[in-house]
């Protein structure tokens, strides 16, 4: 049974959640691998909502092993608080079935105070941050001052680490004439909850090899999407980690040997949060009409997403850049009472067609997108579990994107709830 990547082909929000929860069924360890808990899951099983933030998807099933991976950012309070909500909801939780890498990046409560005190700034362009620390967090672990959760088990060497993190910050929090950071207080406030956290801490990447020998099967969840990459999407609207498949393997600890076949996760429209180009939005009341159908709400801030034509232009390049080889597409059933569809399939810059979106924030605004047509079939979809249930002006405007992205449909997804999957080509296979 080859081992699954999961990642985002679009600005996230594509039902990554439910597709990582389904495909666990068959997989005997689920790895989250980068992002923090700016980036929500929402998993629907048996009726019951589960909203997942830090934890791995798969942590609501029976017998599986998760991993939170050293690419993670990890809000220490927000996972115990996570972790509460979770039990709460019937779902045990214990050192057997959650493994925390012990290299991965702790986030602070000054990393939060950070991020809302920049995007208050009058001075400076919001990006449109979830204010919970994520970006800080990732400068200090480049900037060689951050604090990993092994360093909670060490009194003295936490207390050295954090005199290193309060000299940036505070000379930071000096020149924006912020009140400096308490360094007694954070240290306590550490100390009573580093025996929860650490009880959780592991070697990951040695545990993920000794799966690897085993031939155990392991799916690995991106957060966000790929054009939210720091490098590949849309600078500087973006998050702070690289979101493509292959941050998998620095965010896990382990070799590109390890992951036989990447799944994108696709919406059959696009959608975006905060900030950024969005060539294919509609800010008209069709665009309305997707959001509320699609129920299109953040599942960490409940902040109303952008909604717009599906771009077929974007999502082909996140498959050339993550070597996508199948796309699981979600929320077909939302696309039902529209009459008129429309996919880019082009752009037009400065007078001249191009068929991929340029690195430039300049031109990425002034792209205008060429579309093409296809009738709405005007038909129920919800809850369909065979390709010849689909009307066939939605089996044609799927064809369709198979094709120009060049990669073939795995899945589709017709509702929220797991069940409600057309398996079309089996990412557990052999290949």
């Amino acid at each position: 049974m080859p081992n699954v990547a999961v990642i985002g082909a679009q600005w996230g929000d594509e039902g990554k959640g439910k597709i990582v929860d389904w495909l666990s069924e068959k997989a005997d360890v689920i790895v989250r691998f980068q992002g923090g808990h700016n980036a929500g899951h929402t998993i629907v099983v048996n009726g019951i909502v589960y909203k997942l933030k830090l934890l791995p998807s798969g942590i609501v099933r029976k017998n599986k092993i998760s991993i939170i991976g050293n690419g993670v950012v990890i809000d220490p309070w927000a996972l115990l608080d996570e972790i509460r909500k979770i039990e709460k909801q019937g779902i045990k939780i214990t050192e057997k079935n959650l493994y925390i890498a012990e290299n991965a990046m702790l986030i602070l409560p000054l990393h939060r105070e950070l991020d809302g005190i920049r995007e208050d700034a009058k001075n400076t362009d919001k990006i449109g941050t979830t204010r919970r620390g994520i970006g800080p967090a990732y400068e200090d672990k480049i900037g060689r001052r951050g604090i990993r959760v092994m360093d909670l088990a060490d009194k003295t060497i936490l207390s050295k680490k954090i005199d290193m993190i309060l000299f940036h910050h505070n000379s930071i929090r000096k020149g924006l004439k912020q009140k400096m950071v308490n360094k007694k207080k954070l240290i306590n406030d550490l100390k009573k909850i580093s025996s929860r956290i650490l009880k959780y801490s592991k070697p990951v990447w040695k545990k993920i090899n000794e799966f690897k020998k085993k031939k155990k099967t392991i799916v690995f969840e991106g957060a966000q999407g790929v054009l939210l990459d720091i490098d590949h999407g849309t600078y500087p609207f973006v998050t702070s980690s690289n979101t493509v498949a292959g941050a998998a393997f620095s965010g896990a600890g382990c070799g590109p040997d390890t992951i036989d076949y990447i799944l994108g996760i696709v919406k059959t429209y696009t959608t975006r949060v905060g900030e950024g180009p969005f060539p294919t939005e509609l800010k008209n009341d069709i665009g309305n009409k997707i959001g509320v159908k699609g129920k299109e709400f953040g599942t960490v801030t409940n902040r109303k997403r952008r909604c717009g034509w599906f771009d077929a232009v974007l999502v082909k390049q996140s498959c050339i850049i993550s070597g996508i080889k199948g796309i699981a597409l979600t929320k077909i059933d939302v696309l039902d009472e529209l009459k008129d569809l429309y996919i880019c399939v082009a752009y037009k810059l400065n007078g001249k067609k191009i068929d991929y979106f340029p690195s430039s924030l300049q031109d990425q605004i002034k792209v205008k997108p060429v579309y093409k047509h296809f009738d709405g079939w005007l038909k129920n979809t919800n809850g369909a579990k065979k390709w010849e249930n689909l009307p066939k002006k939605a089996q044609t405007y799927i064809r369709f994107i198979r094709d120009y992205c060049g990669v073939s449909i795995s899945s589709i997804s017709t509702s929220p709830k797991r069940e409600d999957t057309i398996l079309l080509e089996n990412p557990f296979k052999k290949y």
